[in-house]
């Protein structure tokens, strides 16, 4: 829920790994060999070859990135008789949740539509023992991307999928990371060999990143808010939307009147005090992806950088953002929005899916 800029600028000033001593990240974990295509009948957990660039130079630019063996958990609608549609789930920055991202693939599995969803912290080493703060500034939302463009290519070879009907939703941190994967570059830099996802939709994903994205595969976006969700800075979100819209793209944006923060989760709707967020700041990206806040660069660190290198500097990046950090908002179930987020879905997939 809480995403990651604000959770690392939090992180920056409460000097948490303010020492001299180097980041001491977990080793990912020694999965089985990933698999390279499908078989028919394939579901439940799926391995599959993915990378971690960590930042969005490091894929416009053709860096090596670390390889990594991703997770996902594939299933199946029933009764399908023609090859179905798919879609990958992207997770929110608390990881999977009870009530969203398994009950989502449930509800998309019951429109005729298999449904793929990531798991990204573990395959990079991150438990949910770990600290909340280290696993959000150990994976980014550029590491979610490739995931997702890695189960693309990998859902194209299913026999019972139709590689030219595979979209892409995200929750939060993950609806930031639908959305930012419209842009052709990261699409021709991850996946060249395949036509792209056919559908994206951010659900309550925030809005603060400024990619400057010139083109797309011309998928439509579908992006779902409340109105009282402080997480989500409407007028910056309402600005992204537009910027699509400028190059083409089909944008439907939805905003629920008194809607607040992951309507899905099955935690009872509470204010969370602490939890922060940023408002007042955009991240514009120049043309080799690196970020900039009011025109000096957001990270100090070149190309070269190694994933703890620009992990460990991330830490240390919060006093620039400092004035824009705020706290508090709504997060929980809320059975009347949820619904109608299923519905707009639902509408909005038969539509374009």
């Amino acid at each position: 829920m809480k995403h990651l800029a604000a959770a690392l600028t939090l992180f920056a000033l409460q000097t948490v790994h303010a020492q001299q001593a180097p980041l001491d990240l977990p080793d990912f974990p020694n999965y089985p060999p990933p698999h390279t295509e499908l078989e028919e009948g394939a579901q439940g957990a799926i391995y599959f070859a993915s990378a971690s660039p960590f930042d969005l130079d490091v894929i416009l630019s053709g860096t090596t990135a670390t390889p990594t063996t991703g997770l996902g958990y594939l299933t199946l609608p029933q009764g399908v008789e023609d090859l179905a549609p798919a879609m990958v789930i992207l997770p929110g920055s608390g990881g999977i949740q009870r009530g969203r991202e398994h009950e989502y693939a449930e509800f998309l599995n019951g429109l005729g539509i298999a449904a793929f969803v990531i798991e990204y912290y573990e395959p990079r080493g991150l438990t949910q023992d770990i600290d909340y703060m280290i696993r959000t500034a150990a994976v980014t939302e550029f590491d979610l991307i490739t995931d997702a463009y890695a189960a693309l290519e990998l859902l194209s070879s299913h026999p019972s999928i139709d590689g030219a009907r595979i979209g892409v939703v995200g929750f939060s941190y993950g609806g930031m990371a639908s959305r930012l994967a419209m842009d052709a570059r990261i699409h021709q830099a991850l996946a060249p060999a395949h036509p792209g996802f056919k559908a994206h939709i951010d659900v309550y994903g925030p809005c603060f990143q400024v990619l400057g994205t010139k083109a797309t595969n011309g998928a439509p976006l579908l992006t779902l808010r409340g109105s009282e969700d402080a997480s989500n800075d409407l007028n910056a979100c309402g600005e992204r939307e537009d910027e699509l819209r400028a190059i083409g793209v089909e944008v439907t944006a939805i905003v629920y009147p008194g809607a607040d923060h992951a309507w899905e989760n099955e935690a009872p709707r509470a204010f969370r005090e602490g939890a922060p967020y940023l408002q007042g700041c955009e991240w514009h990206y120049d043309e080799k992806g690196v970020p900039h806040v009011e025109d000096q660069k957001l990270f100090e660190y070149g190309l070269g950088s190694s994933r703890a290198q620009r992990i460990e500097a991330r830490f240390t990046s919060g006093a620039r953002l400092q004035k824009c950090v705020k706290f508090g908002y709504i997060v929980g179930r809320d059975e009347t929005v949820r619904a109608r987020a299923f519905d707009d879905a639902a509408k909005f997939l038969e539509a374009h899916l």
